[in-house]
């Protein structure tokens, strides 16, 4: 029978071998990262996130404390897996009648479902190691934890003060997945935060989410605002959206750390090549049988067909292209009223007079 220290040592090698690039263990405790998270909930930094804010039965936060949310948890294995591609980043692109989807979703499958997969197999081996019987839960966006800080414990990288998980070698550009043990595994020592005095990605965001160093106000984030938030953005923020229609690279294409961070050989996240800056005609145009088409089994689902057409016509606007104005004309009667209103909008950024009396900020 291996012992609790085998399994430890053996994480790394059974991650690496379910085709993970980096893995370690983080313990159960409340770390003080978790203390500001019922503050920041309070605040309204979630905006519409109600998933968010899922409680305990006793009314606790489950994402403020692992010891209330599972238990039964003894520690906690974090794997991550680098995605970036070849492609350029954001800021070298600017092609203003394309739109921006953001490089985790390019791929041909959601990466929650590539994650999981090597998980489910690590999990497997995990208990191939050991006669004793232990519990397990794999997760992929969806536990009751903050990965982040628990990636930081289990020493895969340090938290940055864009919020992101940075490693030294491989940047910023890592899916996360956990699996909950209920093993008592030795603790890796937590990765030490390399940001120093930088801080290029809170100057550098268009709609200023960043509250402070390390603090995110994701109701203004453009990634949330353009796959998380439904119905109309608000006009204010707009213009800082520029041409993102599906989330935001941009606090981590300026990362001083993603400067030389490899392109990952891995054929599931290859990238396709048509959401690769796409033509923000097409996107504003989809009907509902070309969304389910073109983005099966792809996370731009999330942001749904009546969000990506919005985005899109929100992205023309910001483009001072007249040419989409016949679009964007159509576009203002739409059924949806969401994607009308934008268009309005849209118009009214182009000097279009006949969308004037229409458009009301």
């Amino acid at each position: 029978m291996s012992t609790f220290a085998q399994i430890s040592e053996l994480v790394r090698q059974e991650a690496l071998r379910a085709g993970f690039d980096l893995a370690g263990v983080a313990g159960v405790h409340d770390f003080s990262e978790l203390d500001y998270f019922p503050e920041w909930i309070a605040s309204g930094y979630a905006g519409e996130m109600r998933y968010l804010e899922s409680r305990t039965e006793a009314g606790h936060l489950k994402r403020a404390s692992l010891r209330s949310a599972a238990p039964w948890a003894r520690s906690v294995i974090v794997s991550a897996i680098n995605y970036n591609t070849a492609e350029p980043y954001s800021t070298e692109v600017t092609h203003p009648e394309r739109g921006w989807i953001s490089r985790y979703a390019w791929s041909r499958e959601d990466y929650h479902e590539v994650v999981m997969r090597r998980l489910r197999a690590l999990e497997t081996s995990l208990h191939e190691v050991s006669t004793e019987p232990f519990q397990t839960r794999c997760y992929v966006d969806t536990g009751p934890l903050i990965e982040r800080v628990y990636a930081k414990y289990a020493g895969v990288g340090w938290i940055g003060k864009n919020t992101c998980i940075l490693n030294q070698k491989l940047g910023s550009w890592l899916f996360l997945g956990v699996i909950l043990t209920s093993l008592e595994l030795q603790p890796d020592a937590p990765a030490p935060d390399r940001c120093g005095t930088c801080t290029r990605c809170i100057q550098a965001c268009p709609t200023h989410a960043f509250i402070a160093p390390y603090q995110l106000d994701a109701s203004k984030c453009i990634s949330y605002l353009t796959i998380e938030k439904r119905g109309p953005i608000s006009h204010d923020l707009r213009k800082g959206i520029g041409q993102q229609v599906f989330g935001c690279d941009i606090c981590q294409d300026v990362c001083p750390w993603n400067r030389k961070a490899p392109a990952t050989n891995n054929e599931d996240f290859e990238t396709r090549p048509e959401l690769f800056n796409p033509a923000l005609e097409w996107l504003a145009q989809l009907d509902h049988a070309e969304f389910a088409r073109a983005f099966r089994r792809s996370p731009v689902k999330r942001a749904k067909l009546s969000g990506l057409r919005r985005n899109a016509a929100i992205a023309m606007g910001n483009s001072g292209k007249n040419k989409f104005v016949p679009t964007l004309r159509r576009l203002s009667h739409d059924k949806d009223e969401t994607v009308a209103e934008a268009a309005k909008w849209a118009l009214g950024q182009l000097g279009d007079a006949n969308s004037q009396r229409d458009n009301h900020p």
